[in-house]
């Protein structure tokens, strides 16, 4: 390898991760950067966009003007991208029109795995400059600053769990649930990822097999609530890109077989003036008063929201097996993963996790439900029932976590709560979305439906 190659190489590697517009020009200058990804979390929580020349990218950013526009049905349909009617946002009576994106240059990152490419994300608008109010990073926005003005700031680690599959079958037909021998599969898969995920500058925290066959775990350090969720969203496109080149199959379904559940479990504390504001001494303090209006607020406020955390039909599937480490009930408990809110951590980094969400959920809206939901406690100094002692998913007092998408959706739209807490725009945009899902599923005949029909005689 000649020097040269070797120094080129070395000056990409400083500039791999989050980094500014005047190293993005420098790079662009050398021409180790010519494309610019800028993109907009989709309802899936799917980064979608497109490619810009970076030169081109760079005199828009200058010029103060939008850096791309696209059509606004990336915000109104369902995964396969077909556009869907209902939504107010677009359609055929508006003629499928356009939407601006404003790129968020703290997002700006180097993508060492996509050689020659920077990714953005964006702000979504309308032509008039009013900001999308159905984007998932908008509405996550929203109720950071509902949050703030009690004085708090969230801080969030997300940990995720797929299934690694080749072809549709598990890339390992056992249980290696902490296991630290791998086979060489595996094995390369997890440091691969963890250089990639390094690079990109949203490093891991830790990465272990879990409980079904070819479960993967990835656990992110806390930070800042949106950074957070854009991280995840670069997360899940390295992990797309890595199967994709290994002949793997990621499946982030909520329960993707039988007794196979994957969830996204939102570590979630609050901060004040620099402090923690769950933090205490001993659990036998728990909860403060700020954590104590908190899970009031989210087992009050969490069932109305359920399409946002739960947003389609095969969501529901995990909560369906009793001690599947989903939940099943809507109660809290220390150190109790049966429960939706669990308290767990110590001292300065006690803190919630919020259980109910699944694999497939969008971060940015289950984030917001969750905060949107605190932010109810707060308002109301909600007090929470007595922790759930024992087994959780004996406990009959609580409220049951909701059956299917169709009672989800019937206490969403219906839901003064989700009004309030969202407003109409946003209830109503989600509704359909999930109306959509029920009707996609609704004309679907399935495998379990023949295998019980045919004639067996």
């Amino acid at each position: 390898m000649s020097s040269q190659h070797t120094q080129h190489s070395d000056t990409i590697a400083k500039r791999a991760g989050l980094i500014s517009v005047d190293a993005l020009r420098a790079a662009v200058d050398c021409k180790e950067i010519s494309t610019v990804m800028v993109a907009v979390p989709d309802m899936m929580g799917r980064l979608q966009g497109k490619r810009l020349a970076a030169n081109i990218f760079l005199d828009r950013i200058a010029s103060g003007t939008t850096v791309s526009e696209a059509c606004a049905y990336i915000l109104a349909t369902d995964i396969d991208m077909d556009p869907l009617k209902g939504f107010a946002l677009t359609g055929w009576e508006e003629g499928f029109q356009d939407i601006g994106f404003v790129p968020d240059l703290k997002t700006l990152r180097v993508l060492p795995h996509v050689p020659g490419t920077a990714l953005v994300h964006c702000e979504a608008i309308h032509p008039d400059g009013a900001p999308v109010d159905v984007a998932p990073r908008y509405i996550l926005r929203a109720q950071l600053d509902r949050l703030a003005e009690f004085g708090f700031e969230a801080r969030v680690g997300l940990e995720s769990e797929f299934l690694l599959c080749k072809g549709h079958q598990p890339v390992v037909p056992h249980n290696l649930d902490y296991a630290l021998s791998h086979p060489p599969l595996l094995t390369d898969f997890f440091r691969h990822l963890e250089d990639a995920l390094h690079d990109v500058g949203t490093p891991v925290e830790a990465v272990k097999t879990e409980g079904a066959p070819g479960q993967v775990e990835v656990t992110f350090p806390y930070g800042p609530a949106l950074e957070a969720c854009d991280a995840y969203t670069v997360y899940k496109q390295v992990v797309r890109h890595l199967t994709q080149r290994q002949g793997l199959t990621a499946t982030f379904m909520s329960a993707p077989f039988t007794g196979v559940c994957s969830g996204l479990h939102l570590h979630l504390s609050l901060w004040q003036d620099g402090a923690p504001a769950f933090a205490t001494a001993s659990r036998t303090q728990l909860p403060t008063d700020a954590m104590g209006h908190s899970i009031a607020g989210l087992l009050s406020g969490l069932p109305h929201l359920a399409p946002l955390y739960a947003p389609t039909p095969n969501s529901y599937k995990r909560y369906a097996t009793p001690h599947s480490f989903a939940p099943q009930f809507m109660n809290w408990g220390i150190d109790n993963r049966g429960c939706a809110v669990r308290v767990t951590g110590h001292g300065d980094g006690t803190h919630l996790e919020i259980r109910l969400p699944g694999a497939e959920a969008n971060p940015y809206l289950a984030l917001a439900a969750s905060l949107a939901a605190v932010v109810h406690g707060l308002t109301e100094k909600l007090k929470p029932p007595a922790p759930c002692l024992g087994d959780a998913y004996n406990d009959r007092q609580s409220l049951p976590v909701r059956r299917d998408l169709s009672e989800a959706l019937a206490y969403f739209a219906g839901s003064s709560f989700a009004t309030w807490a969202l407003g109409p725009d946003v209830v109503r945009h989600y509704a359909r979305a999930a109306e959509a899902e029920i009707a996609q599923h609704l004309g679907q005949v399935t495998d379990v439906e023949r295998e019980r029909g045919f004639d067996r005689a």
